[in-house]
């Protein structure tokens, strides 16, 4: 069962508008959660609000959000106060652009929601919008607000949907030069690409979304399965011996091709 829209509101280009909702593309729901327990009782701990001054416990009614202008200084914003600053983008996503889809590098990617027609009627618009940009090799550019904030994001079309990605803001993304700068320009040896190169081809495998399993999850599972059965858990894992200086690269190479030429191909 599909989970249910967060968000709904209507896709629009130009004069041709449609409803839409919006669901998260990606989940956390099986992510295993703890919750701070009081050793002594093996009760749950619930946190409260106090006053930073006075240590006296805040009433909810009195809980209100302030933006700092100094030290110690706040402006106070009322809830109704940040509900009037919405924007016409609140509930309509209006393309504005199209781009060639290879054109916006993934480092400005940042969280994928699934975008669904909501009405019948307006599937055929939808389904316009969406094969036009499969057709042009675009993504569609747009603004919403979505978590208080206006967010630029972009339209992909996939399968019989929309992928709407929101993008990171221009300060967010830091400048990679910052950092590469100080690493030398000189190019290796073309004898050693070309191992490497060998090594990647032996390495290389299709891709596969099982690739993306999370063993500390698994071993989690595992450790309160023991502790619900009432078994001691495993001992902690020695950590890894730490890798040494590679003194000869060739050799080093080498002996990876041939080592990685006695595994399985995957492996």
């Amino acid at each position: 069962m599909a989970p249910r829209s967060f968000w709904k509101g209507y896709l629009k280009l130009s004069l041709v508008t449609c409803p839409v909702a919006m669901t998260p593309a990606t989940s956390e729901s099986s992510k295993v959660r703890f919750h701070t327990l009081n050793r002594a009782t093996g009760h749950r701990v619930v946190s409260h609000y106090v006053d930073g001054v006075t240590g006296k416990p805040v009433d909810e009614d009195d809980e209100v959000k302030g933006y700092e202008r100094g030290e110690h200084e706040y402006v106070m914003l009322e809830d109704e106060e940040l509900d009037a600053v919405a924007l016409e983008s609140t509930r309509t996503i209006d393309i504005e652009m199209f781009v060639p889809r290879e054109s916006i590098e993934w480092i400005w990617y940042d969280t994928p929601h699934y975008l669904t027609p909501n009405d019948p009627v307006g599937e055929e618009a939808f389904s316009v919008i969406r094969e036009a940009m499969a057709a042009t090799g675009t993504v569609g550019i747009s603004r919403l607000v979505l978590y208080r904030r206006e967010r630029a994001v972009i339209l992909e079309p996939r399968d019989r949907g929309i992928v709407l990605w929101t993008l990171r803001y221009g300060d967010e993304v830091r400048d990679q030069g910052d950092y590469f700068a100080g690493i030398k320009p000189e190019k290796p040896e073309p004898e050693m690409v070309a191992l490497i190169s060998k090594l990647i081809d032996q390495k290389t495998v299709p891709w596969d979304a099982g690739m993306l399993g999370d063993p500390v999850q698994a071993e989690l599972l595992k450790l309160i399965a023991a502790k619900k059965k009432g078994k001691r858990p495993p001992k902690a894992k020695a950590p890894a011996a730490r890798p040494t200086n590679v003194v000869n690269i060739m050799d080093a190479l080498r002996r990876s091709i041939a080592d990685d030429e006695k595994r399985p191909k995957g492996r």
